[in-house]
């Protein structure tokens, strides 16, 4: 049986924040500038199924390395929507089931010719096919595991990374969807580059708590996720924002 709240008794709070550069996960509303997304959608069906839960601090902006500070420092529980690592792995605590899945593409200048299936073709390019990514994200983490491929995570911003692809600084950029065209509209790029087909690698996404969190509220949440998914609510929430 789920979790309800007596009437009176306060609900536990799950501390967290919204991530910057992640759209759709959390993306900025046009209308109210409210933290919309995703992970703000899963977070609301978690508390209407668990009404002893509340998520505060999903209207506060944090970028990637303040909410593993955070999180290290027992001054936020969780973070939505990170995949596994080694060195996540060691630190955190995932929450299953996986939220939603994340697909990874090259973007490259849109008179660029290379043709792309697959990661020997990206490292037959040679060295002069630098391969641009956001800094702490996985898919650096991802890039740098696979090997004889020039990566530049010297940035943290997609925004950033397609002003360096532009100014040749870098001949592809490596991004996530859904979200993707997004960052393109938003950065002013689309016509400038484009996104090749060729579905590089994807990933499943998860809650992501602090070991300090409490073994009670770690599994209490992993129930009402299990039971957002056996109703098909997740992947409704996933669908409705590619």
């Amino acid at each position: 049986m789920l979790w309800t709240a007596g009437a009176g008794v306060a609900a536990t709070e799950i501390r967290t924040s919204a991530q910057h550069g992640t759209e759709p996960k959390f993306q900025a509303d046009a209308n109210s500038g409210r933290v919309v997304g995703i992970c703000i959608d899963i977070m609301r069906a978690v508390e209407r199924l668990d009404p002893g839960l509340k998520f505060t601090g999903d209207q506060v902006w944090q970028p990637l390395p303040r909410i593993y500070s955070a999180m290290d420092r027992g001054m936020q529980d969780a973070s939505c929507g990170l995949s596994h690592s080694p060195e996540r792995d060691k630190k955190y605590q995932f929450v299953g089931p996986p939220l939603f899945s994340i697909r990874y593409y090259l973007v490259a200048r849109s008179d660029d010719a290379a043709t792309i299936n697959n990661w020997d073709d990206l490292r037959n390019l040679g060295k002069d096919s630098v391969v641009l990514a956001n800094r702490g994200f996985a898919g650096a983490t991802i890039l740098e595991s696979l090997g004889g491929i020039q990566v530049d995570a010297g940035a943290t911003d997609p925004k950033l990374n397609l002003q360096k692809l532009l100014a040749h600084r870098g001949r592809f950029f490596f991004h996530r969807s859904p979200g993707l065209q997004a960052v393109l509209e938003r950065s002013g790029v689309v016509g400038k580059v484009k996104i090749l087909p060729t579905v590089m690698t994807t990933s499943q996404l998860y809650f992501v708590m602090g070991r300090q969190v409490a073994p009670a509220l770690v599994e209490r949440l992993r129930t009402t996720l299990q039971a957002l998914e056996k109703s098909g609510e997740l992947e409704r929430i996933a669908k409705s924002w590619e």
